[in-house]
């Protein structure tokens, strides 16, 4: 366990159902890195990421750290950490504008400038005021990772971020993930595509528990 990790895992274990997905999981998340979860389809990607956010209510077996401090602890972790699920999690009935007012978690409220910018910057301009019902799948995922100009949290949990965008959007989120991490963030994500970033990026294997 490195002390300077956004995040760490020790010998981390997980069964669902009576399967075992993972087992004998170690990994350090270091400022300036990215990690993508590597594992077929059905490993445990999402549990894992789920159970790194704190979301999952199966139970599981190992130790987290986040700048070594033990995990659960007093909750200043979870003001580290943004999540963001496969599932776009945008309400039909709101606004792109409406959908982004608020943080994640519910704490907290973004300026509607922050807001207007950061869905200019995922290609949504003239778009804000339109009921998200109207808008396409990739356009609830643009909304969605509207969110990652917004936060200031350096530790970014991505389940499968490419999914719904076309070319130029991978690009686009793959260039702001580079500058996520070169100014000191963190970033653990899954994704069925190669990733191309300019820094750091190790792979986490599911079936053989470590980075590489």
């Amino acid at each position: 366990m490195n002390a300077d990790a956004l995040l760490s895992a020790q010998d981390l274990s997980l069964s669902r159902g009576g399967r075992q997905l993972f087992t004998g999981l170690s990994f350090d998340l270091l400022p300036g890195q990215i990690i993508q979860v590597a594992g077929e389809n059905g490993a445990g990607k999402t549990s894992l990421l789920r159970v790194l956010a704190g979301l999952a209510r199966y139970s599981y077996e190992g130790r987290l750290f986040s700048r070594g401090r033990a995990l659960p602890g007093d909750g200043t972790y979870r003001e580290d950490c943004l999540y963001l699920g496969h599932q776009a999690a945008v309400k039909g009935l709101l606004t792109p504008r409406e959908n982004l007012a608020w943080h994640v978690d519910g704490a907290g409220e973004y300026p509607l400038d922050a807001i207007d910018q950061a869905l200019h910057k995922v290609g949504l301009y003239g778009y804000e005021d339109v009921a998200s019902h109207r808008l396409s799948a990739g356009q609830h995922r643009r909304v969605n990772l509207a969110r990652l100009y917004l936060t200031q949290r350096p530790l970014w949990l991505l389940d499968e971020p490419f999914t719904a965008i076309d070319r130029d959007g991978v690009v686009a989120l793959e260039a702001h993930l580079s500058e996520h991490v070169s100014a000191g963030g963190a970033v653990l994500l899954t994704s069925h595509q190669p990733v191309d970033v300019a820094c750091e990026l190790k792979m986490l294997d599911l079936h053989t528990g470590a980075p590489r």
